[in-house]
């Protein structure tokens, strides 16, 4: 068998699995940060690459995004503390700004942060830094390496430092290469449905 042969076999395969039973939903709001000047090719690179890429390798894993979008702001506290406005706790938000706030980003230049924020799930993506897939498990699409950290339930601790913290993003970037490259998503499906199941006893236990 060719390499070509292989590489297309892994891929039929994922395929047939994922079409075999029906999508994970897992509802998501984009929160479009209202308050920065953008780049004329910032926003438009956002809907035409980086949020399909994202959005359709999880659905050829099986996940489906349920998605509403909305026009929100990202302001800074007096204190430096980052204030979100337009979240909803029900939901895994996915907020789109310029840069990481300055207290979570310390002069990194970070694309982007996953956390749990005053009762919001929230993924925050810098758009001055993000990018689409590039290097196969190294450098893949920030929205879905974040939306990953989620799903995978990341988000419900703090980063490691050191070598632990490493591991973790190299095995986000794996899951995120298989979902790029063989559109294999069973072993994320079955933290995502776990995370989803948790995200509703979260907002169940609130109300």
């Amino acid at each position: 068998m060719t390499r070509r042969e292989f590489f297309s076999t892994v891929l039929a395969t994922g395929v047939i699995r994922s079409a075999s039973a029906p999508p994970l939903v897992v509802p998501v709001r984009l929160v479009i940060d209202g308050r920065p000047h953008w780049r004329p090719d910032q926003i438009p690179r956002f809907w035409t690459r980086m949020w399909p890429q994202a959005a359709g390798d999880l659905a050829s894993g099986g996940i489906r995004l349920e998605t509403s979008v909305t026009t929100g702001e990202v302001r800074r506290s007096p204190g430096g503390r980052p204030i979100f406005i337009g979240l909803d706790r029900s939901m895994l938000n996915l907020v789109i700004t310029d840069q990481i706030p300055m207290v979570w980003d310390r002069a990194r230049a970070l694309s982007g942060v996953t956390t749990r924020y005053q009762g919001y799930h929230i993924c925050v993506v810098a758009l001055n830094y993000a990018h689409g897939h590039q290097i196969p498990f190294l450098s893949v699409n920030t929205c879905l390496h974040e939306l990953l950290h989620a799903l995978l339930q990341d988000i419900f601790e703090d980063r490691p430092a050191g070598l632990p913290g490493a591991t973790r993003e190299f095995r986000v970037d794996w899951y995120a290469t298989r979902l790029w490259l063989f559109h294999d998503g069973a072993h994320i499906r079955q933290w995502a449905k776990a995370y989803v199941e948790r995200l509703r006893w979260e907002v169940a236990s609130r109300s």
